[in-house]
């Protein structure tokens, strides 16, 4: 009688510096949306994780925010969950940006893969974007002499060149065991997280530089009605000053309209339904120092990985 397949898994952290595309790697490679994604760099605050079943292998992802210097509590907290999350899974993929030079971001993480004795992927990411692809040679021996990595992957999130090659390199890092979680797992986030993630990445595309950082949104409401017509959703957004209030609401009322009317597209999307979306703006000064605060938007440091 025929064995069935063995079931095989890996815990992959995908850490990099911020902006060289983690969250639309992983969204690309899922094939569905989980993290969301802006051109503003530290879009990531927490690691999120992804699942991706196919046949015996499941990889499971974790998306860490961008390795920076920290200036304020969260920041704190942001570096934290990168260094928690490299030291409690089985492999990490490390992203960078084509045509970049080595950040001291980097060379950080690959020091703890060093010390961990880490099996790594490096993805050049954004070969879109190269106008000369002969740099990309130069570039995959520089990266090559920093570590010992199990594969280097050029690829695009983009337009998802380069990516079944990513997928297959990943693949070869799982191990025997059985699969983590329930093949139809998609992620970890609870529905709310999720749904104010989406309102929050509209903030992040549509308002000024200086707003979005101190940008904090709470799904306090979410439930589907009885015949199923529709998902009432209501969310409060707290930022950190009076004027970014009026920023963040605009003239009479027409930013925030605009940000739920994206937001309410996407949830639409994700939902399958009707939504009925309803945004508050609140002030709470400096809640990115705060500790109680930081606690009360979701930021806690004690379970940054629980597996």
């Amino acid at each position: 009688m025929k064995e069935p397949p063995k079931e095989r898994s890996a815990y992959i952290a995908i850490v990099g510096r911020p902006n060289v595309g983690k969250s639309s790697l992983m969204n690309r490679l899922l094939g569905q949306k989980v993290a969301i994604v802006s051109s503003k760099p530290q879009t990531t605050r927490t690691r999120i994780m992804g699942v991706l079943t196919e046949g015996e292998d499941q990889l499971v992802f974790l998306d860490t925010p961008g390795l920076l210097k920290p200036r304020d509590r969260l920041g704190e907290y942001m570096v934290k969950s990168v260094v928690a999350s490299v030291s409690g899974v089985d492999a990490a993929l490390l992203v960078v940006e084509a045509g970049t030079k080595i950040s001291p971001a980097d060379r950080d993480l690959v020091e703890q893969f060093q010390k961990l004795h880490l099996p790594a992927v490096l993805c050049i990411n954004k070969i879109d974007l190269l106008p000369n692809k002969t740099d990309l040679m130069a570039q995959i021996a520089t990266l090559s002499e920093l570590y010992n990595f199990d594969a280097v992957v050029p690829a695009s999130a983009m337009d998802g060149n380069g990516l079944d090659d990513l997928k297959e390199e990943l693949k070869k890092l799982c191990m025997e065991g059985g699969h983590l979680f329930p093949d139809d797992t998609l992620t970890d986030q609870p529905e709310r997280v999720l749904a104010g993630e989406i309102v929050r990445e509209k903030l992040l595309r549509l308002l000024q530089k200086e707003v979005p950082h101190g940008l904090a949104v709470v799904v306090e409401q979410l439930h589907e009605r009885e015949d199923h017509s529709c998902v009432d959703i209501g969310a409060t957004i707290y930022c950190e000053k009076e004027n970014h209030k009026g920023i963040i609401i605009g003239k009479g009322g027409s930013m925030l309209k605009k940000v739920g009317t994206y937001a309410r597209q996407d949830l639409e999307k994700f939902y399958g339904t009707k939504v009925n979306l309803q945004l508050w703006v609140k002030v709470k000064e400096d809640w990115r120092n705060k500790e109680a605060a930081l606690r009360s938007f979701g930021f806690n440091g004690d379970d940054l990985l629980d597996h």
